[in-house]
């Protein structure tokens, strides 16, 4: 399974306004891991930045005069995100600038849907958390994900943290290990008794396993004066 984490940076709130995006960040999930592939672009706009947009960016027209134009990098960003599923917080305001930027290129590239699938988790935080603040600041602090170096606005930072916020709102997989190495066990396979049933797989443990696991309830009862498993 293959997703993109995504935010924009943006002249201000609203792309009716002729508003236009001046940064992307996107990160790449492969199998809900990092892959270390990022795409980040940095936009010229064309217009000047809203001081409220300028103040939790950082950004100004100065910085952004030299950089791309979006229609200088489309290409390679529809490349980046083909065929993908974007995980993206607040997913109808990126989308709407997006497709604004789009459709000021006219009609040979459609919308973003027609590149890729899009998931919200803002819509997912509100159905797990309702009646509760869930912006990403608000996320990062429930779930434990570290954004103290969080002091501007920057689409691959977000990106980032995003990717953490979804993966702890989503079982938090990245930490099961399922890609890594399995420790080598002395059970041999004379010792794993395997029934199958129609519909599950019982494995029993073994006399090693059991006694192992009697001992250590001894030491509990030991300390506690009393266990039920021992009754």
């Amino acid at each position: 399974m293959r997703q993109i984490v995504l935010d924009t940076e943006t002249t201000g709130l609203s792309w009716e306004k002729g508003n236009r995006v001046v940064e992307i960040g996107c990160i790449e999930l492969i199998n809900r891991r990092p892959s270390g592939r990022t795409y980040q672009q940095y936009l010229n706009p064309g217009r000047e930045m809203e001081p409220g947009a300028a103040e939790v960016t950082g950004l100004t027209l100065d910085f952004l005069a030299d950089k791309p134009r979006f229609g200088d990098v489309v290409q390679e960003f529809l490349d980046f995100i083909a065929g993908a599923e974007l995980v993206i917080h607040n997913a109808e305001f990126d989308v709407g600038f997006l497709n604004y930027e789009l459709g000021l290129l006219g009609i040979a590239y459609g919308r973003i849907d027609r590149h890729a699938g899009v998931l919200d988790t803002l819509k997912m935080a509100r159905e797990l958390y309702p009646g509760q603040r869930n912006s990403l600041d608000a996320l990062c602090k429930r779930l434990g994900v570290d954004n103290k170096h969080r002091q501007l606005h920057g689409a691959l930072l977000d990106a980032e943290l995003l990717a953490d916020v979804y993966l702890a709102m989503t079982s938090g997989q990245t930490g099961f290990g399922f890609d890594e190495a399995a420790p080598e066990s002395d059970v041999t396979a004379s010792e794993l008794i395997v029934t199958v049933t129609s519909s599950s797989v019982v494995l029993h443990a073994t006399a090693q396993e059991i006694e192992a696991h009697r001992a250590r309830i001894r030491k509990i009862a030991d300390k506690s004066g009393k266990s039920l498993w021992l009754d």
